[in-house]
């Protein structure tokens, strides 16, 4: 039945910063777990941000939101294991909630096990109510109006620029992944970090982070990006852009048919490498069973290893 819940399991418009739980899967309070290795980003609050952070559990999974302080948790590999490679996760939830174990704790752990050291950002998050019923019926009226097919994207007239990004206003965002990056690159002799091979993973809406730091920032330099489950529409490259491994399935709210974003890194003479699994749905994480899509890790750490990420030059 959890495969089944993680199946319905939608997060919706990425562009409008909004996300909605299936309507069957239940929500259960939880108390905040304690996280002794976060270390804070000292970014800043949200605006307009009054209720605390809090957490809930859902599929049997830790989940924060109001998020309003922005931290980052190492996960280092064995020292005998470790390569010198490094990824900063971001996890998904529509920028409203975060999967904390299913799309950053878990994936930590899968690359540490690769001697890849990880870091997992817990990045601020839009307000949502305080009070668990009011979460729920937010996200239930959310679910009835993504329930509608979404409307086309707009044609871009020839000779118009494509849009660097159809993302929201990911100021807060973009500013607890560059100050999660300028934290590794200082520690990064005291982490074991090669910082010619730090990479950035994100799912879902941490997909869209992932790309947006890619596009418009100009303090981070990655050495690739593996956004997963993310939006797929067209991009304006720039010319800096590191190689992209893309991941989703077709039955992916958030495909519909459009490989936009793959076009663009082709066309801009990038390195790209997509997976397009039969099935996987959203919010997938490390894989459910009985998925084709549960093997896209093996393909991603295939992938960084014959790109040359996994050993110094």
């Amino acid at each position: 039945m959890n495969t089944i819940k993680r199946t319905l399991y939608t997060i919706v418009l990425v562009l409008c910063a909004t996300s909605v739980l299936a309507q069957d899967g239940t929500i259960y309070p939880l108390d905040r777990p304690e996280e002794p290795n976060a270390i804070p980003l000292g970014t800043g609050g949200v605006e307009g941000q009054t209720a605390p952070e809090s957490w809930f559990r859902q599929w049997g999974d830790p989940m924060a939101r109001n998020v309003s302080e922005a931290t980052l948790t190492p996960f280092l590999p064995d020292p005998e294991k470790a390569n010198g490679a490094a990824v900063l996760v971001a996890p998904g939830g529509g920028f409203r909630w975060l999967s904390m174990d299913n799309e950053g704790w878990q994936v930590a752990k899968a690359l540490n096990e690769q001697g890849i050291a990880a870091f997992v950002l817990k990045y601020r998050l839009n307000p949502t109510p305080e009070s668990l019923d009011g979460f729920r019926e937010s996200m239930n009226q959310t679910f009835d109006a993504a329930a509608a097919p979404p409307p086309p994207p707009p044609e871009i007239p020839e000779g118009q620029e494509v849009p660097r990004g159809p993302f929201p206003n990911l100021s807060n965002q973009l500013e607890d992944a560059e100050a999660a990056y300028a934290m590794i690159v200082e520690r990064a002799d005291e982490w074991g970090v090669d910082l010619d091979r730090l990479g950035m993973m994100g799912f879902s809406a941490g997909a869209g982070l992932t790309m947006h730091s890619t596009l418009h920032s100009e303090t981070m330099n990655l050495a690739f990006i593996a956004p997963i489950y993310g939006m797929m529409g067209a991009v304006d490259v720039p010319e800096n852009a590191p190689p992209m491994f893309k991941v989703i399935a077709t039955d992916d709210f958030l495909f519909r048919g459009d490989f936009g974003v793959i076009q663009s890194w082709y066309q801009a003479g990038i390195p790209v490498e997509f997976h397009l699994y039969q099935d996987g749905g959203h919010g997938f994480g490390l894989g459910n069973p009985g998925r084709t899509s549960n093997r896209w890790f093996e393909a991603f750490m295939h992938w960084i290893d014959v790109n040359g990420f996994l050993t110094a030059e």
